[in-house]
């Protein structure tokens, strides 16, 4: 059954900061006259009249492409528009400038932005961006159908056993991010959004915080290779448990928290000592089959009987059988998590050349589990560099059932992508810290806020997407790679 029958309010929440940074920049000279004309034609709210006429949501401004730019409109060319440079210092070939505005933007406000930011691709020349979704005509589409009749849940137990039926409100979830690694308020900001949508957020391999305890019908908890902060009790408190085999990221090589975020709350946590750097080796060293896996499964089913089972690996070559495998050892969810996720803390040289990309392993894997005769038994979630809802669509054509998030969602609190997750202090915006002071920069009513917002902008575009390719359901979309396109083979 659905776990949050009504979704929640989208409510404007702005940036925590006094100078968002946008893509332009309006200049206004002491020519101006007051005539409030750029009130009149801006759309965007950019100028504001408090006494005198001002300039202040600069961040807002579509630049060239505002149907009626202000700086054309005003009689006495008063007004200017050139490119920020700061927002070009931001950001990499994956997350782009643009593509951090615009997950801003929804973040703010619950919609994508209007114009002057591409927030479906990056420019990475591969993966997801050479990748296009084909999608008909507005006029040939069933756009005028109603949005409530476009269903975006998503089933999580498929096996028919003994074991409940869980729905979720979006066809997506949030990924493990241990405490530790992120913020208190970080965890709190997501597992919250994700009860009010509907969805789960994992707690990630940190241990079970008692702040999260009150959500905990909304909580996936990890059982990761370190066993950090795993008991009986935290494993009997949730509905979903995830066993995390491996890491897109850096698979192979197991996890590791750096001393300077093991403060004295976290050591506690994870029973360890303070300031001393903490590793997750890599395997578990007691599964070295099917049949041991399965040991692991029936350990958890054991002590919780009403948790869904979890298998969270990277995308090696021989992912298909370890997807099978997962299956016949009992589990409802294969979580596949490709080598362009990870945050800041993930080392490059392994993200870049270890895993599979994840849009070549999804495939292989549904083919694999329609072959084997057990595809619609088994839920299959993808992660790994899903930044958009776009990705979230292609990936789902490609043969998932739905999407784990990560840094989207950090993104959403304001991240800049500067890659010192691994500092206890190098995160200046207090999103992936332990210190107390730069905690204290999210509010956490604010944090939850802007996860809420973005993921209703992402429930909104899916739906367009899907009502544009005819559909009325995120299912009818899965492995449907007729509508997509690769760039590199568009004229061959």
């Amino acid at each position: 059954m659905n776990l949050n029958k009504e979704l929640p309010e989208v409510v404007i929440t702005p940036s925590r900061f006094k100078n968002p940074i946008g893509k332009y920049r309006l200049h206004r000279t002491n020519e101006c006259i007051e005539c409030g004309k750029c009130l009149e034609v801006c759309p965007y709210d950019v100028h504001f009249k408090i006494g005198r006429v001002r300039t202040k949501n600069h961040y807002r401004c579509v630049g060239p492409e505002c149907p009626n730019p202000c700086y054309e409109a005003c009689p006495v060319e008063a007004l200017s528009l050139k490119r920020n440079p700061t927002f070009d210092t931001m950001g990499d070939f994956r997350w782009t400038p643009d593509l951090l505005v615009s997950t801003w933007y929804m973040a703010e406000t619950g919609a994508v932005p209007p114009k002057g930011l591409e927030y479906r691709i990056g420019d990475s020349g591969g993966g997801f961006d050479r990748l296009r979704l084909i999608l008909p005509p507005p006029h040939r589409t069933k756009l005028a159908m109603p949005d409530e009749e476009v269903h975006v849940g998503l089933e999580l137990n498929r096996r028919n056993d003994s074991f409940p039926k869980i729905m979720i409100d979006v066809p997506f979830y949030g990924a493990g991010m241990s405490y530790g690694s992120v913020s208190i308020i970080t965890m709190l900001s997501r597992v919250r959004a994700a009860a009010a949508l509907g969805t789960f957020s994992c707690t990630g391999e940190g241990g079970y915080p008692d702040e999260l305890k009150p959500y905990d019908d909304h909580v996936i908890t990890q059982v990761a290779t370190g066993l950090f902060g795993v008991s009986e009790e935290t494993i009997q408190r949730v509905r979903i448990v995830e066993f995390k085999y491996a890491q897109g990221a850096k698979p192979g090589l197991g996890g590791h928290l750096l001393g300077d975020k093991v403060t004295p709350a976290v050591a506690r946590m994870r029973e360890a000592v303070v300031g001393y750097p903490l590793f997750s080796p890599f395997p578990f060293h007691s599964v070295y089959s099917v049949e041991d896996h399965k040991k692991h499964v029936d350990w958890i089913k054991a002590i919780n009987p009403n948790a869904l089972i979890s298998v969270k690996v990277s995308t090696p070559t021989d992912v298909d059988m370890v997807a099978i495998g997962s299956y016949y050892a009992g589990a409802h969810i294969i979580h596949l998590d490709g080598s362009y996720g990870g945050t800041g803390a993930a080392p490059d040289i392994a993200k870049k050349n270890i895993a599979m990309p994840i849009e070549y392993a999804v495939p292989i894997v549904h083919k694999s589990l329609q072959k084997e005769g057990v595809r619609d038994k088994i839920t299959l979630i993808a992660s790994g560099g899903i930044r958009t809802p776009h990705d979230a669509a292609k990936i789902i054509a490609l043969g998932a059932d739905g999407v784990c998030t990560g840094t989207a969602e950090l993104v959403a609190l304001e991240c800049i992508r500067c890659h010192n997750c691994e500092s206890g202090r190098g995160c200046a915006r207090g999103i992936a810290t332990t210190d107390p002071a730069l905690m204290r920069l999210i509010d956490l009513n604010w944090g939850t806020q802007r996860i809420i917002n973005l993921f209703m902008a992402w429930r909104k575009e899916l739906i367009r997407i899907l009502k544009r390719l005819g559909m009325k359901s995120i299912g009818e979309l899965v492995g449907r790679t007729d509508c997509l396109v690769h760039l590199d083979y568009m004229n061959k």
